[in-house]
């Protein structure tokens, strides 16, 4: 894309990439931010309060980033990557079981205990892509 101006050539590359990314990042951030602030509104009307956490995280970043991807690269590649959301939430499922079991049962240190199991996790999750997607 070029762009004109009287008596002078602009080629435009990198600069106009970088501006259309620049709003893309910004645009996100703000559809983001109200997102995460309707499910804390949810999760702070829900009891226990505990819920207010699950609420606000995961889920509303995932739909936003599910709509942004949708909208700019076709819902195609926005069902394949909800399919990897879907895969790694299972394996965070297997974390956190790991996770508690060790620190309710065993009573190892917290950061031991997370360090360690983080390898459950990457199996998890590149074990169900490769077995699943791939």
């Amino acid at each position: 894309m070029s762009l004109q101006a009287p008596g002078m050539f602009y080629e435009c590359k990198g600069v106009c990439d970088r501006q259309g990314r620049v709003k893309e990042i910004l645009l996100r951030f703000a559809v983001g931010g109200i997102v995460v602030s309707v499910f804390a509104l949810l999760g702070d009307r829900l009891k226990p309060k505990s819920f207010a956490g699950l609420f606000g995280a995961a889920p509303s970043v995932a739909l936003a980033t599910l709509a942004f991807t949708a909208m700019k690269d076709g819902k195609a590649y926005a069902s394949m990557e909800a399919r990897s959301m879907i895969l790694g939430a299972l394996a965070f499922f297997v974390y956190a079981w790991v996770v508690g079991r060790m620190l309710i049962r065993r009573r190892i240190p917290v950061l031991a205990t997370t360090t360690a199991a983080i390898t459950v996790w990457f199996v998890c999750a590149f074990g169900l892509w490769f077995a699943l997607v791939r």
